[in-house]
């Protein structure tokens, strides 16, 4: 069995959205005891933003260095953030945020999963 190699930019972009992952998902515990709140959430707006530049620069690189499949669910949390970012803060209830920061995780983690497997192999017409 042959093992699949990443490429060193592969790598570190892989390292990127587990870090970014992470954030969210750390964003996402921290509003979780305050869900039936009735309040607006007020994220910590200069954190998201950077999550946010990190999570935009990640779907650019990701352009270059991998697959449609991973491709796609990291761009679609890229914008997913943003428009969170443009709600933040006080407009949304907690509940809503929380569910919006949720999504932001699980395409991160569609794109994790296509990222970890390899592309596979180009066949040639004449190859069996």
């Amino acid at each position: 069995m042959t093992r699949w190699r990443a490429s060193q930019e592969q790598r570190q972009l892989r390292q990127k959205m587990i870090f970014l992952r992470t954030s969210f998902e750390a964003m996402q515990h921290a509003i979780a005891p305050r869900l039936a709140d009735p309040l607006p959430c007020w994220l910590d707006t200069g954190t998201l933003a950077m999550l946010a530049r990190e999570l935009t620069s990640a779907c650019r690189e990701a352009q270059t260095s991998l697959a449609p499949p991973s491709r796609t669910p990291l761009c679609l949390a890229a914008n997913q953030c943003q428009l969170l970012l443009k709600q933040c803060p006080g407009v949304l209830s907690s509940a809503v945020c929380h569910r919006q920061l949720g999504d932001i995780v699980n395409a991160l983690n569609e794109a994790l999963v296509h990222a970890a497997a390899p592309a596979s192999a180009r066949r040639w017409f004449w190859s069996s």
